[in-house]
């Protein structure tokens, strides 16, 4: 059996004007990265603004196994399904993160014979757009600490920065760390520390502007650190937006790829759902819906965390309007969530799988409540047996959830068209209702906000604050931040904030440990249980398996 980056080496791949022709682009609205890579300029973006939307579907899933499930596999798949029955479709997704790459999970441009192609050049530095958000951020952070050492005009208190330094990789030694040291000419001491670059508000910030503008605009919004009177500091008054505009010029303009069988797939920007807002940018989804009949595109993790901030962040931010949700689920992952140990998630478990699909329903009862009609998309792995998939396919007829068997792995787009014409037709059901609503209105404030993900998402009774964490949030509402939507930080792998209580948690308490405001970003992050933004690495890193051969073949990517 040939791995993920074999396939993808075995590949044919189209030349990238090639790949643009099927949506009507020529070379002049193309940036080139080499044959195979380019980014759409901002001519292009512009000329499109008034061309009327196509359809929009989100994949989202279930709570994951810490292996995760095909979530990018099954949107990679639909999307080349979705040619295969004559639509014009393109899909909208992430870049990957070098942390998860070299840490756990591998690569993130789908799986087997449902992947973005060049799969060796995205999963690694693809066309820069990590490091130029990376170095963005930590030019401001560098002037902020030039700024404490040459004199200190704007009083910044040491002890009150909010800005950490990021980096593309998980480094868990970074995460508390003291700068400054060795003497006056080595600057101010003070704590610091660095988050992941996907964690990062230039990260969030790219993904959710509208145009370069904009992007300058949120920029000088970054609230950086607060005064020894406890006045904000701004990125704006530390006078380097313009800089960092500049090194994000080129990063704010989507990628353009194909996947295994041609078809066009925009990837750009990459945040984390657990610790950030999960979705891919703003720009790329809207180019997508104006350049197909159907854009496909994902939110991180499970439905409780890249759903939730795709409907109540992002589809706020740029108007947005889902015609259609695919549900991901695998027999494993619920048979995870029935408690089985992941080392025995291959053998046949029929109890426990009973035992876990409460997941499932809640999470079919989740998105739901947004009004949107939801497509259960169950991504077979080969040790799953028939009796196992009845109880699934009767789990649907009960929840009256229409499902499709999903073997895009195995098969590429032939194995995802049961899924796709499924989708068509619940679109075509639903067409012209406007039924969709975020889960709570803008103008509650931040605990009435939290207080509904809490309790209609994640199933809460409630929700505990710190004293840190209350502090923190009046301070918020006193710099007037109170309208903002909320982002919760919390662990994907379970709906609660104890990754331990698995299926569909009951009697539990969110509690909230520190919130903050990404005021650049356009909302506030609350931190519960022990999620870090700098993540660490395992005992056996997938870097370990990776190598680049003499001919120059890459081998171990997954």
């Amino acid at each position: 059996m040939l791995t993920d980056v074999e396939i993808a080496q075995n590949a044919q791949m189209l030349p990238i004007t090639e790949v643009a022709a099927k949506l009507g682009l020529c070379e002049d609205d193309l940036e080139l990265y080499g044959k195979h890579k380019a980014k759409l300029n901002d001519q292009l973006y512009k000329s499109l603004s008034k061309k009327p939307d196509g359809k929009l579907v989100l994949v989202t899933a279930i709570n994951p196994t810490p292996a995760g499930e095909g979530k990018t596999t099954v949107t990679v798949g639909l999307g080349q399904a979705l040619q295969r029955i004559g639509q014009r479709a393109v899909i909208a997704l992430r870049e990957p993160s070098l942390g998860p790459v070299f840490g756990i999970k591998g690569g993130a441009a789908g799986g087997g014979y449902a992947q973005v192609i060049p799969m060796e050049d995205i999963n690694l530095h693809f066309t820069g757009d990590m490091h130029a958000i990376t170095a963005a951020n930590n030019l401001l952070c560098a002037v902020l600490d030039n700024h404490l050492q040459q004199g200190n005009a704007l009083g910044i208190d040491p002890r009150q920065v909010l800005l950490k330094r990021c980096m593309d990789m998980n480094d868990r030694a970074l995460r508390d760390i003291t700068v400054g040291l060795g003497g006056r000419l080595n600057g101010v001491p003070r704590e610091d520390g660095f988050q992941i670059t996907v964690a990062s508000e230039v990260m969030a910030i790219l993904c959710l502007a509208n145009d370069r503008a904009d992007l300058r605009q949120r920029l000088e919004r970054i609230l950086v650190a607060f005064t020894y009177d406890n006045q904000p500091v701004y990125a704006r008054d530390l006078g380097v937006c313009g800089a960092m505009t500049l090194l994000l010029k080129d990063a704010l303009n989507p990628n353009l790829v194909q996947t295994l069988e041609g078809s066009p797939a925009l990837m750009h920007g990459g945040p984390f759902a657990n610790i950030a807002h999960g979705c891919n940018s703003l720009r790329a989804t809207r180019l997508a819906l104006k350049l197909a009949d159907y854009t496909v595109t994902e939110a991180g993790f499970g439905s409780d965390l890249g759903a939730e901030k795709f409907l109540d962040i992002k589809c706020r931010a740029g108007n947005l309007k889902p015609s259609c949700v695919v549900l991901v689920a695998t027999v494993r992952a619920l048979k995870y969530n029935g408690g089985v140990p992941k080392v025995d998630l291959a053998a046949e478990n029929v109890e426990a799988l009973r035992k876990g699909s409460v997941n499932l329903r809640t999470h079919i009862e989740n998105l739901r409540g947004f009004g949107l009609p939801v497509v259960v998309a169950l991504n077979r792995f080969a040790g799953d047996s028939d009796a196992e998939l009845a109880v699934l396919q009767e789990l649907a007829r009960e929840t009256k959830a229409p499902l499709a068997l999903t073997e895009v792995f195995a098969k590429g787009g032939a194995g995802g068209e049961e899924l796709a014409r499924l989708v068509c037709e619940t679109i075509r059901q639903h067409d012209g209702a406007d039924t969709f609503r975020p889960l709570y209105a803008l103008e509650d404030s931040i605990e009435a906000k939290l207080h509904s993900i809490a309790t209609k998402i994640y199933h809460a009774d409630g929700v505990q604050w710190t004293a840190s964490a209350q502090k923190s949030l009046r301070r918020l509402e006193t710099l007037g931040y109170g309208n903002l939507p909320v982002c919760v930080a919390k662990t994907q792998y379970s709906l609660s904030d104890d990754p331990t209580k698995l299926g569909r948690p009951e009697g539990f308490t969110l509690t909230v440990r520190d919130c903050y405001a990404s005021a650049g970003a356009g909302f506030v992050v609350a931190l519960t249980g022990d999620i870090m933004t700098m993540p660490g690495l395992p005992k056996e890193p997938a870097a370990c398996r990776m190598d680049i051969a003499d001919d120059g073949n890459i081998v171990g990517l997954f």
